[in-house]
């Protein structure tokens, strides 16, 4: 298969070891002891794919779902039947996005069971929850006009601004820190925590160097690239440098036939040239943003140089705030320059 054939099908480089996927309510065991769960996502990203770890007499969970109905029947079913009505043990989250700790509230205080998560990750969650019911505040509305928003996308923003915390079941008041190089029994193996940056601020891996395992949440998923984003919040942020750093870190440290279980799509083996891949991926769309941007452009034109599909009002914010982290990651090398017009408006410029 030629290089450009792999890039233009992202993952067919890989191994995929299982043919079948587990339907709702059901689980395969991928390895002794590791179970994989499928649940349905209400959004163009369909499904997501759980963890649940034999852990003695009970079980451990990693992730938990996006908060709905439909996710806590699918859970019942499975506590009813694979998981044979034996207790959750703990619940281990990778990070904040609703779809994986959508119920972690919900599953902790079902068995009274402790949250196991990074410190920032649990800090952001609850702070992005505590937007729920607030307008859209002013930075957010100068951050979007300032990347090139109409008053029509402007509005949207503000209709949807506070959403986050409709996913998420209250979470536990305390938690369990956990942190890069920690290591966490489970089951009579040990897996070690292996933090990523970039997609979210501080998200856990969990490596078993003996099942050669790891589960990966979004730092490392087969066909798709998560999502790396600037936000109003801090808008001078360099999360794409994070994620490339991290992505090295992990090629550096990670056999190539160990069994990575993404959060999305299917476990394969291959991760060193998967890693390589997204690395170049990106580097290559900094490149055709430089090309672009050899005439003024603001964030909302790039684009066509980042995405193959058109970009909808639904995931327009999010668009933007990849096409923002690209531009950021190119300024702070030193390969754009950006000012604002009279409207407060940036237009970017390549050096």
């Amino acid at each position: 298969m030629s290089d450009t054939e792999v890039r233009a099908r992202p993952g067919r480089n890989l191994d995929y070891p299982y043919q079948t996927r587990p339907e709702l309510g059901e689980s395969i065991e991928v390895v002794p002891g590791v179970h994989w769960v499928r649940m349905r996502l209400p959004m163009q990203l369909n499904h997501i794919n759980l963890w649940v770890l034999e852990d003695g007499d009970g079980w451990t969970v990693v992730d938990s779902g996006i908060r709905n109905s439909e996710t806590v029947e699918a859970w019942e079913k499975l506590f009813a039947g694979p998981m044979g009505g034996r207790p959750v043990k703990r619940v281990i989250v990778t990070h904040l996005h609703p779809d994986h700790i959508g119920l972690a509230g919900w599953l902790t205080r079902k068995f009274d069971v402790e949250l196991w998560i990074t410190r920032t990750e649990f800090l952001l969650c609850r702070n992005l929850v505590a937007d729920t019911g607030h307008e859209a505040p002013r930075e957010g509305v100068r951050f979007y006009r300032a990347a090139g928003f109409t008053e029509e996308l402007l509005e949207n923003y503000r209709a949807r601004f506070g959403g986050f915390g409709h996913g998420v079941y209250k979470l536990p008041n305390s938690f369990r820190r956990i942190r890069e190089g920690d290591a966490i029994e489970i089951g009579g193996r040990s897996w070690r925590v292996v933090v990523g940056n970039g997609h979210s601020p501080e998200h856990a891996c969990l490596w078993c160097p003996e099942a050669n395992v790891m589960i990966s949440g979004d730092q490392i998923l087969p066909r798709i690239s998560s999502n790396v984003s600037v936000h109003p919040t801090e808008p001078e942020a360099n999360p794409l440098q994070d994620w490339l750093d991290s992505c090295a870190r992990l090629k550096s440290i990670l056999p190539a036939d160990v069994l990575v279980l993404p959060a999305h799509n299917e476990p394969f083996r291959g991760a060193p040239l998967r890693l390589q891949e997204l690395i170049d991926d990106h580097e290559e769309n900094m490149e055709k943003l430089v090309a672009l941007c050899a005439e003024p452009k603001r964030a909302v034109d790039v684009f066509p140089a980042l995405f193959r599909s058109r970009i909808t009002t639904g995931v327009y914010g999010m668009a933007t705030g990849e096409s923002i982290a690209h531009l950021n990651c190119l300024r702070f090398r030193g390969r754009m320059r950006r000012s604002p017009d009279a409207e407060a408006v940036e237009w970017y410029r390549s050096e």
